[in-house]
């Protein structure tokens, strides 16, 4: 297991850094703004299923990817199924100094009652059992697995939506390959979305090898693009 220490990036949010890596779970450019584009902005607001939804987290980590997916279900109410995979689960002291949903506090429009929602939420979230479906609200479900992202079985369940915040390819390439995402892709529903932080070449090619329509996309603060793909059963865009 590799040491983490907490560290605060540029929107002031905190999230954890690994030095022995050199690699960071979140965007030093802004973790929650990171977290917001790519996992809310091109991911659950492309979404035109009715609720509910069910989201697959490949690298649940801190947890944050979740909390703002909870935190949107209030607001919009909608009903959310989702499943975190994660190999090195974080402490309770980690996500406790991380105190995710003070640094929501004027951001994306949040008021005072929805503040007050996650910051009753977030403990709940984090310290819910492992490998058991949790309800955190009415409107959200929580299960979180601990796994190996490679061997983990994926056919047991199909999902609308693919989060795929795994480490990057610079120190984790194995996660970003053809082999991983056609063993993930099949439990994506057809139409379903699958976002990432990742523009790079080799990755885009590896999704399309997979079966998914990919398009580039305007990326978060610090990144210039970003992949959106759709797993398509005809020849459209996303």
């Amino acid at each position: 297991m590799f040491s983490r220490k907490i560290i605060k990036t540029e929107d002031g949010s905190a999230t954890l850094f690994i030095p022995e890596w050199n690699e960071s779970y979140h965007s030093k450019h802004g973790a929650i703004q990171e977290a917001y584009h790519v996992f809310i902005r091109n991911g659950l607001d492309l979404m035109k299923t009715d609720s509910p939804i069910s989201i697959l987290e490949i690298g649940f980590g801190t947890g944050l990817n979740a909390l703002i997916t909870l935190l949107e279900s209030h607001k919009r109410n909608l009903k959310i199924k989702y499943t975190g995979i994660e190999k090195f689960p974080v402490s309770k002291e980690e996500f406790a100094l991380l105190d995710y949903p003070s640094s929501l506090h004027g951001i994306e429009g949040n008021d005072q009652f929805q503040l007050e929602f996650i910051q009753s939420n977030y403990s709940i979230l984090m310290e819910s059992n492992w490998e058991e479906m949790n309800t955190i609200s009415p409107q959200f479900q929580l299960k979180k697995i601990q796994a190996d992202f490679m061997e983990f079985d994926y056919t047991k369940e199909n999902f609308d939506l693919i989060y795929f915040d795994a480490f990057g390819a610079r120190v984790q390439p194995e996660l970003w390959t053809e082999e991983l995402f056609q063993k993930i892709i099949p439990s994506l529903k057809t139409n379903g979305i699958f976002t990432t932080y990742s523009a790079k070449g080799s990755v885009r090619r590896a999704l399309i090898a997979a079966g998914l329509t990919v398009e580039k996309r305007p990326g978060p603060p610090g990144k210039r693009e970003m992949l959106v793909g759709q797993k398509l059963d005809r020849n459209d865009a996303v």
